[in-house]
């Protein structure tokens, strides 16, 4: 069944003007200008779907928690090869009228010019931890918008299933790397030597 998250009723607090402001009259006529805009001055985390503004949901400690073990992670690995990692807010562009905000995001040069300063171009690799009120949005939709945008390798750590599933592009679509579960090490298919044990990552406190 395809996964609509753009017809919910949208409320976000407008922090200059202490207002609140529906987003859904205009749904579908948001501009990614006046988006990038909105997104300069919210505390909520936006993303934007050819002129949908979506709303994501306030991550949750365990969330953070699994983010911050998982970059830390990364952090130390790709400071040894030069390149950066960032976690979230922080805008990836999928394409003109598509934007994103991983929960982290990586490349393996530091001076990769994709890396733009309002929001970056393009990545080699995306992280996400999988939202319990809607799972698809990371399992489904944001697959195929990471592939859309041709990002090598997309993590999907998913707290529920327990589980850390590694996907690689191949063409135009995702091929599994492979899940790993408890009790089993995670590999990336294009960090030569990168690994996370799943218990550690899942327990991350």
């Amino acid at each position: 069944m395809a996964v609509d998250i753009r017809s919910r009723a949208l409320r976000i607090v407008d922090l200059e003007n202490d207002t609140i402001l529906d987003l859904q009259p205009i749904q579908g006529l948001w501009t990614e200008e006046q988006y990038l805009a909105m997104t300069d001055h919210s505390r909520r985390l936006l993303e934007f779907d050819d002129g949908y503004i979506e709303v994501l949901p306030m991550p949750t400690d365990k969330h953070r928690a699994i983010s911050q073990f998982v970059f830390l992670a990364l952090l130390a690995f790709v400071q040894r090869i030069g390149g950066k990692v960032h976690y979230a807010p922080l805008r990836l562009q999928i394409r003109p009228g598509k934007q994103r905000e991983p929960d982290i995001l990586l490349v393996r040069d530091a001076n990769d010019p994709r890396r733009q300063n309002r929001y970056w171009l393009g990545v080699d690799l995306v992280v996400e931890i999988v939202s319990p009120d809607d799972p698809d949005r990371d399992t489904k939709v944001k697959r195929a918008d990471y592939a859309e945008a041709g990002i090598p390798e997309y993590w999907i750590i998913d707290p529920e299933e327990e589980a850390i599933t590694v996907l690689q592009l191949e063409s135009d679509a995702y091929k599994e790397h492979g899940i790993f579960h408890r009790d089993e090490t995670a590999t990336s298919a294009i960090l030569n030597g990168f690994a996370i044990p799943v218990d550690a990552a899942l327990d991350a406190r």
